[in-house]
């Protein structure tokens, strides 16, 4: 736990800026070092100032306040705040370490804050499901950077790690193995077709029998197909009925 916990604000409203800066305040062990309006300024914020949280509206005039997750490359605790209930269970699902929807409590703030204190897991596990349309903060090849959840094609692997394939044709190294992203991914859209890969069902274009049970998966824009083991084969047909 740091001795002054650092915090930027992000919203393009100036008084939702005021009154949360107000709020943080009333804490002090919380020091508010830097506010801004947008994605661009904010991420100029994190690299000068150094924050150990970010405070994120979702609706930042025309960008959204994903589109800033897209840009950091540091792992930080994100609390989106959001005047949505819908988005707010969206930023939770996308790595947020808490949501505060408008107009912000004191004791749901003062909430926000103790996870914001306490050591946070490292399990993937513990961290529950991601939706389809999240963003995961993941180190692609050695860089930390958000994946988004939905440009995923197949995830194959090898020893302890794993490579992402993704719809624009690109392949990266993941240091986590199929089971940490089997617990992770979102079922309705994943399946596992062998012990060492998995699949979006989206970029499914067709099966074909092979033998003894087996078959060939065709992913779209990728030349070689997969293969679907005997045994995942079975567990497919179970669970797609």
């Amino acid at each position: 736990m740091v001795n002054e916990l650092r915090a930027l604000i992000v919203d393009d409203e100036r008084l939702a800026r005021r009154e949360l800066r107000a709020m943080l305040g009333t804490h002090s062990d919380v020091v508010v070092v830097g506010e801004a309006d947008s994605v661009s300024s904010a991420v100029a914020q994190i690299d000068r100032e150094d924050p150990d949280v970010v405070f994120l509206d979702i609706q930042l005039g025309g960008e959204s306040g994903f589109h800033l997750l897209d840009e950091m490359n540091r792992n930080l605790p994100i609390i989106f705040v959001t005047a949505y209930e819908e988005h707010a269970v969206r930023a939770f699902e996308a790595n947020a370490l808490d949501y505060l929807l408008k107009p912000v409590s004191k004791d749901r703030l003062a909430d926000a804050l103790d996870k914001v204190k306490r050591p946070r897991p490292t399990n993937d596990q513990s961290q529950g499901r991601l939706e389809y349309d999240d963003r995961m903060f993941v180190s692609l090849e050695g860089r930390m950077a958000f994946l988004r959840i939905d440009s995923i094609k197949y995830i194959s692997a090898q020893r302890d790690h794993s490579y992402v394939h993704t719809r624009d044709g690109r392949q990266r190294r993941v240091n986590k193995s199929l089971k940490e992203w089997e617990n992770r991914l979102p079922e309705t859209h994943f399946l596992r077709i062998h012990r060492s890969t998995i699949v979006s069902m989206d970029c499914v274009k067709r099966l074909e029998p092979w033998s003894n049970f087996t078959y060939l998966v065709y992913i779209e824009d990728t030349e070689e197909p997969l293969a679907m083991s005997r045994r995942y084969a079975a567990k497919a047909k179970k669970r797609l009925g």
